[in-house]
């Protein structure tokens, strides 16, 4: 069930960039969308252990 605080994302994505995507998210037992998930919180992490924290956004900010 989708958060409704979170917000939504469209992408494009070739197919045969979503074929390997969704092969590495199979492999790794996780749905399309969390293997996404997944690859942005650690780019998240790796950016604010390198960088420091990144400020929490306003309630207002989109």
């Amino acid at each position: 069930m989708r958060n409704k605080a979170n917000k939504h994302l469209g992408l494009e994505i070739d197919p045969e960039l979503h074929h390997k995507l969704r092969y590495i998210a199979n492999y790794e037992g996780r749905s399309i969308n969390g293997q996404l998930l997944y690859l942005v919180r650690q780019c998240v992490r790796d950016f604010e252990a390198k960088d420091g924290p990144i400020p929490k956004c306003e309630e207002t900010e989109e």
